[in-house]
């Protein structure tokens, strides 16, 4: 691709030499630095452009009449312009690249790295984002060890790219804090959503929707085989052990996070059993709603069904590689994934 104006100037040229000068494929010269500048820097581009002008006027030596200084004038004008062109190009890049490191910064943030492994529970993580260009959204995630066992939790603020990521950070430090200090779950519950209120209180969602968050905290007891889930309005996990798939619905619905003064503080632990070899996956609803050209939705469930006993680490891999696949790359939702499995002892 970025030989392809050296490339047209060539073909332009021979063309030029070997057909009669009558069809004039002199003329297209000036189209030469106009690729060039797409893709090339400033000083490239002008060569190439000093180089069609050569060009031109040995085709005038060996064709008189083809109306050289015309088409020399147009080189000229073209060749300029495209320097401009590429000029411009490179701010707008540097600035967008920038732009990145700032959304890579922010992104460490809000989802800082995460050990693979804590005692013998392994976790990896996935995180897609719609919007290529920030490479962070509204959906967050966070795992961390206490004295109570280890906590995780992911969710989803409504909308999606930097607008949504104020709110995700809240959310996510006070996690970071409450995870640590609170007992039990409930509690960690409610101080996520006071930070919430706190966060849109202060920094007002425009529109006529309040904004919101879905949340999904679990906790898995050091020693243990069973996991607690607390679940506000989040897509319910999957669990596969023994070649079926699980979804751990909850018995009663929790609010939303921001909610809760508008539909009651309400809060529903359940207990699931969590055996050795067991493979949990915790997804945002980007995963569900990613669509095929056809309209369908991914099929999750099904998809966890042909999966295989895989580590954390596969199993993430495979559904970033079959979502992209299935959406031939066109994501309209921000995705994120935990994957959890708890080792046999013999590991």
């Amino acid at each position: 691709m970025r030989l392809s104006p050296v490339v047209l100037t060539v073909v332009i040229a021979g063309l030029a030499y070997s057909t009669p000068p009558e069809m004039a494929f002199s003329r297209l010269l000036p189209a030469a630095p106009a690729l060039a500048a797409a893709m090339w820097p400033v000083l490239p581009t002008v060569l190439l452009g000093t180089v069609c002008l050569f060009l031109m006027i040995g085709l005038s030596l060996v064709f008189p009449g083809l109306g050289t200084w015309w088409t020399a004038a147009g080189i000229i004008a073209v060749t300029v312009a495209a320097a401009y062109g590429s000029h411009v190009r490179l701010q707008r890049e540097r600035t967008l690249f920038q732009v990145r490191l700032v959304a890579d910064a922010a992104q460490q943030v809000v989802l800082s790295p995460m050990p693979r492994r804590f005692g013998s529970i392994e976790i990896e993580s996935l995180y897609l984002a719609a919007a290529a260009e920030a490479r962070i959204g509204g959906d967050f995630y966070e795992v961390v060890d206490t004295r109570y066992g280890v906590r995780l939790l992911i969710g989803d603020v409504r909308g999606k790219g930097l607008p949504a990521v104020g709110a995700a950070a809240a959310i996510v430090n006070s996690f970071r804090e409450a995870a640590y200090s609170e007992a039990d779950m409930v509690s960690v519950a409610r101080r996520l959503d006071a930070s919430s209120s706190r966060y849109n209180a202060a920094f007002p969602h425009e529109g006529p929707v309040e904004r919101f968050a879905t949340a999904l905290l679990a906790e898995m007891p050091h020693g243990g085989r069973h996991i607690e889930i607390l679940n506000c309005g989040h897509p319910t996990p999957l669990l596969l052990n023994h070649g079926g798939v699980r979804t751990l619905e909850p018995t009663a619905p929790s609010p939303l996070l921001n909610l809760a003064e508008l539909i009651g503080d309400h809060y529903t632990i359940d207990t699931f059993d969590f055996s050795p070899g067991d493979l949990l996956l915790l997804y945002t609803d980007g995963v569900t709603e990613a669509r095929a050209r056809d309209g369908e939705f991914f099929p999750l469930a099904s998809w966890m069904r042909r999966q295989p006993p895989t580590p954390p680490h596969e199993l993430l891999t495979t559904l970033h590689h079959d979502l992209l696949r299935y959406s031939k790359g066109r994501l309209d939702d921000d995705i994120a994934a935990l994957a959890v499995r708890l080792r046999e002892p013999s590991e």
